[in-house]
C-alpha cells in the first residue's frame, strides 16, 4: 500500500530541519551573550539564571491536553537524568569554559554536540547511520580536534576552557539522547519540568559555593537569554527530534556554533586564526553532508498503540474520528500493520533496523 503524497511524506526532513535551525539560531546567539552577561558571576549562578528563564518560558509554552500528550509518572526518572546532564553539568561546564576561552572558538566547539548525540542515538535507539552520516561525523570530529589544537597555542588556560566546553557538549549529547523518548510529550511541559529542576539544583549549588550575587541588569539579561536560548530553543529542538530523530536533529543543530561565532565577531570579538577558520570549514562540510541525506526503501510497520500529537495526512494515521478533527491533536490510538515505500527519517514510526 502506498500512502498519499502529502508534503509530510514527500519531504520528511523539511519540518524537522527548519525546527532544528530555529533552535540552533536561538541557542547559537545565546553563547556569546552568556559570556558577556556572566562576567564576574559564578558558573552555578549563571546556569541557575539561564534555566530560571527557561522555566518561565515553559509556563507559557504548554499546550492543551487535546493537542499534546501529557507527561506521566514513569517519565520522572528520565526527566531527572535530563536535568542532571542538560541543566546542571552542561551549562555549568559551558559557563566556566566561556570565562576561560574566546566566544568564537567556544561557539564552534559546540558543534561536537552533534557527534555525541548521533553516536548515542545510533547505539541506544538504532537510528540509521549510513556512510554519508559517518563521513559527516568524522568531519565534525576532525574540526573539533583541530580547534582544540589551535587554541592550545594560545595558552593552557584557553585550552582548558575549550575542553570544558567540550565536556558541556558531551553532557548535552546525553541529554539530547535521553530526551528523544519524551519528544512525543508536550514540549512545553518538558521544558518547564527540566528547566525548573535545573534552576533549583544549580541555585542550591550557588548558595553552597557562596557565589557572588548578580547585579540586577546582568540577572535580567541572563533570564531573557535563558527564556529564548534555552527555553524556546529546547521546545523547537524537541519538535525537531519528533520530526526526524535525535541524530539528525543534533546534526542540523550543529549550525548553532556558526551562529554563535558570527554573533561573537559581530559583538566586536577579534582573534579568528587560520586554524579556527579551517576547523569551521570542516564542521560546515559535515553539516552539509547531513542536510543532503536522502533515505527511502520498502519497510514494514508492525501493529502499534501509543499516544502523541498527529494529523491524518501523513499516510500512517489511518484511524477515523466522528467528526474528524482539524489539525494536530493527541490521543491514544492504534496502528494496523502496514507495508509501504516512501522517503522517511527515524521518527517514532520509523525505528526499524537496517542491514549495514
Amino acid at each position: 500500500m502506498n500512502p498519499p503524497h502529502s508534503s509530510a511524506i514527500v519531504r520528511p526532513a523539511l519540518r524537522g530541519g527548519l525546527l532544528a535551525l530555529l533552535a540552533a539560531v536561538l541557542f547559537g546567539v545565546s553563547t556569546p551573550l552568556v559570556q558577556r552577561l556572566g562576567v564576574g558571576l559564578g558558573a552555578f549562578t549563571t546556569a541557575a539564571l539561564l534555566y530560571a528563564g527557561a522555566a518561565a518560558a515553559g509556563v507559557f509554552l504548554r499546550q492543551p491536553v487535546e493537542r499534546e500528550a501529557r507527561l506521566v509518572r514513569s517519565d520522572i526518572p528520565r526527566l531527572l537524568a535530563m536535568a542532571a546532564f542538560g541543566a546542571v553539568l552542561g551549562p555549568v561546564a559551558l559557563a566556566w569554559g566561556l570565562q576561560h576561552t574566546s566566544g568564537t572558538s567556544a561557539s564552534l566547539m559546540l558543534t561536537l554536540e552533534a557527534v555525541f548525540t548521533a553516536l548515542l542515538a545510533w547505539r541506544l535507539y538504532g537510528e540509521s547511520l549510513g556512510m554519508r552520516v559517518r563521513a559527516a561525523l568524522a568531519l565534525l570530529l576532525a574540526g573539533g580536534v583541530l580547534l582544540v589544537l589551535d587554541q592550545g597555542h594560545a595558552g593552557s588556560t584557553r585550552m582548558l576552557g575549550l575542553l570544558a566546553v567540550a565536556a558541556a557538549t558531551a553532557a548535552w549529547g546525553v541529554d539530547n539522547t535521553l530526551s528523544r523518548t519524551l519528544a512525543e510529550r508536550d514540549p512545553g511541559q518538558v521544558v518547564l519540568a527540566k528547566a525548573a529542576l535545573g534552576a533549583a539544583a544549580t541555585g542550591c549549588l550557588a548558595l553552597v559555593a557562596a557565589e557572588p550575587r548578580p547585579a540586577v541588569w546582568p540577572a535580567l539579561g541572563l533570564l531573557a537569554v535563558g527564556a529564548a536560548g534555552y527555553g524556546l530553543s529546547l521546545r523547537f529542538y524537541l519538535l525537531a527530534q519528533r520530526a526526524f530523530g535525535a541524530a539528525r536533529a543534533g546534526s542540523v543543530f550543529a549550525f548553532a556554533p556558526f551562529v554563535g561565532a558570527a554573533a561573537a565577531l559581530a559583538l566586536g570579538e577579534r582573534g579568528a586564526s587560520g586554524g579556527l577558520w579551517a576547523a569551521g570549514a570542516l564542521m560546515g562540510a559535515g553539516v552539509a553532508l547531513h542536510l543532503t541525506e536522502s533515505h527511502s526503501h520498502a519497510h514494514t510497520h508492525p501493529a502499534l498503540d501509543h499516544e502523541h500529537a498527529h494529523t491524518h495526512d501523513d499516510g500512517h494515521h489511518l484511524h477515523s474520528h466522528d467528526p474528524m478533527p482539524a489539525g494536530p491533536h493527541s490521543h491514544w490510538h492504534h496502528h494496523e500493520p502496514q507495508r509501504h515505500s516512501h522517503p522517511h527519517v527515524p521518527d517514532a514510526h520509523h525505528l526499524h533496523g537496517h542491514e549495514e
